[in-house]
């Protein structure tokens, strides 16, 4: 006995709370369509999303219609009879009018509302293309921040090298030079890379990421890519990203210790030069006292007349 299959049916009805608009306008992101293409699918009419789904399939793909504000439902496809002793030859039925005339408000939609969509969207560090969640997005910024200390440490030390040795000559500097300029622009590149898949996981254009020129908003820019959280559906940039997994959690909580432990080393520093030069300037202004106590005791004795009458 074959395995039951069942189809999406979805007859214009909204979940409670959904606006027609807000509903739509998430359905044609889910299936990479624009409004116009949609919109028939609320006339009132039953129409099926998707045929021949496995128990589970189905449950999925209700689930992401569901989150677009839809109350579609779930039906047991019918049962083919294989027996061909039965079959009965019919002619062709001309097709119905509505479905020759794009024009006809009774037209089914023309794009391929059942396209199957893969369940999450691929990696892709070195590109702008994709998703990437918050805590991806930390590890991801810890490897390459880490990757950049250990390249900008050897040239350090290479170049003191260099410099300490007599045989070091012009080319040999030039050509250290040209090195970190490429590798400082690759560096940044990836950086970009990195933080446009994240912006695409706010359904956000990577095109924001100029923010981060801006005064002052810049500055605080790069946390609200930390702290927003992505959605859990596809949407115009693509499927949402796969789970994140064990490296990346232990990855993404270090360096969220790292940053918390650059903080409070910064606070602790800036509490020190202030209490260092609190002090400086109170034992200046002891001795700006004391000076003044000497010079006004040396005005206050009397002059002492020691020519002779």
């Amino acid at each position: 006995m074959s395995e039951p299959r069942f189809k999406i049916v979805f007859d214009g009805a909204l979940l409670p709370g959904v606006e027609k608009n807000s509903a739509q306008q998430k359905l044609a992101e889910l299936f990479k369509s624009d409004i116009a293409a949609i919109e028939p699918l609320f006339g009132g009419q039953p129409v099926v999303l998707k045929r021949e789904l496995s128990q589970a399939d189905a449950d999925r793909y209700l689930e992401a219609l569901h989150n677009t504000g839809i109350a579609a439902r779930i039906e047991a496809e019918q049962a083919l009879d294989l027996n061909l002793a039965h079959v009965e030859h019919t002619p062709p039925v001309a097709a119905p009018i509505a479905a020759s005339n794009p024009e006809s408000p009774y037209a089914p939609p023309r794009a391929t509302v059942g396209e199957v969509l893969p369940e999450f969207s691929e990696l892709k560090v070195f590109s702008i293309q994709g998703r990437i969640g918050r805590l991806r997005y930390l590890a991801w910024t810890l490897v390459l921040t880490v990757a950049m200390m250990v390249v900008v440490g050897i040239g350090a030390l290479i170049g003191f090298a260099s410099l300490m040795s007599a045989e070091s000559s012009g080319l040999a500097m030039g050509f250290g030079a040209l090195v970190a300029i490429v590798l400082f622009v690759a560096f940044v590149v990836v950086s970009i890379q990195i933080s446009v898949q994240r912006l695409h996981d706010l359904g956000w254009s990577g095109w924001l990421w100029l923010i981060n020129f801006v005064p002052i908003v810049g500055s605080f820019f790069p946390l609200v890519l930390v702290v927003s959280p992505g959605s859990n559906i596809a949407n115009r940039y693509g499927p949402p990203p796969p789970p994140n997994t064990t490296a990346v959690k232990a990855l993404a909580w270090m360096w969220v210790a790292l940053i918390a432990l650059i903080i409070v080393a910064g606070v602790a520093g800036g509490l020190s030069s202030l209490s260092e030069y609190s002090e400086s300037s109170s034992s200046y202004s002891e001795s700006q006292n004391t000076t003044g106590d000497e010079d006004a005791a040396e005005a206050a004795s009397p002059a002492v007349n020691y020519e002779e009458e």
